[in-house]
This record gives structure tokens, C-alpha cells and sequence, in this order.
């Protein structure tokens, strides 16, 4: 198995971190509701997390971590759907783009582990429980956004 292939994997997977810090930090920015600016906050811990196990994995396999974003496409317009609808402070509007932004990221994952011939044993495990971890994030926005409507 060459490393090659594994950064490779692993630093999709830095990059749609990277995308959810950003966003959920813009988003905490935006937020009026207190609960709102907290739960961002947590939403982008559990990406800090993610990050700093990746970004260690990939160093350890002797690669450079991803620094940057995707900020083309549909997750990038999903965040600024985000910022958009803070100016309607419509919370409905707000965590169903959030819930897109996870759509998105747990897509993301679900792709790196389909195609798990690329990673060990070991972070094939990691990266399900940080899937894991991310099922739960977008099982809460979720729910509060069925809350709201």
C-alpha cells in the first residue's frame, strides 16, 4: 500500500474539516441565539478534533496536511446560504443549510470509506469514528431543525 494513496484520502478529509470550522465559526459570528452560537461552537470542535488526529496521521505517513478549503461548489454556497439567512434571522433557514454543510461532510466520508483499499486498518477505524461523531453532529441540526418548523 503506498502512503501516497493515504494522504491522499486522509487530506479529503482535512479539507471538509476545514470547510465545517469555517463555516460554523462564520455561523457562530452570524448567530443572534445563544443556543445557536453554542451549538456552532461544538460543531466545529468535534471538526478540531478530527483535524488534529488526521493532520497527525498524515505527518506520521511522512505527507503535508491540507490547509485550504473547498470553497467551490455546494458546500461553500451552503455556508453562505448560512450568512444569507442570518440576515432573515429565519432559524428553520439556518440549520437546514447547516444540515446540507452535514449532508455534505458525512458524504464526504462515507467516499473516502468506500473506497477503503486506500487506508490501514487502523485508519479506516479512525475515520469511522470520526464518521460516527459526525452522524451525531448532523442528527442534532437535524432534529433542531424539525424543531422549527
Amino acid at each position: 500500500m503506498e502512503n501516497s494513496k493515504n494522504i491522499s484520502a486522509l487530506n479529503k478529509l482535512i479539507e471538509i474539516n476545514n470547510d465545517r470550522v469555517e463555516g460554523y465559526e462564520t455561523a457562530s459570528k452570524e448567530a443572534n441565539e445563544s443556543d445557536l452560537k453554542s451549538l456552532f461552537g461544538e460543531l466545529a470542535a468535534t471538526s478540531h478534533k478530527n483535524l488534529s488526529e488526521l493532520r497527525s496521521e498524515v505527518k506520521r505517513l511522512g505527507g503535508t496536511p491540507e490547509e485550504g478549503t473547498r470553497v467551490t461548489g455546494k458546500f461553500f454556497r451552503a455556508w453562505m446560504d448560512v450568512k444569507a439567512a442570518f440576515t432573515g434571522n429565519d432559524r428553520h433557514t439556518i440549520l437546514d443549510s447547516c444540515e446540507f454543510g452535514e449532508d455534505k461532510a458525512l458524504e464526504t466520508y462515507e467516499a473516502v470509506l468506500n473506497d477503503s483499499s486506500d487506508l490501514t486498518a487502523e485508519q479506516t477505524q479512525l475515520v469511522s469514528q470520526q464518521k460516527t461523531a459526525l452522524r451525531a453532529d448532523h442528527d442534532r441540526v437535524k432534529a433542531l431543525r424539525d424543531a422549527t418548523a
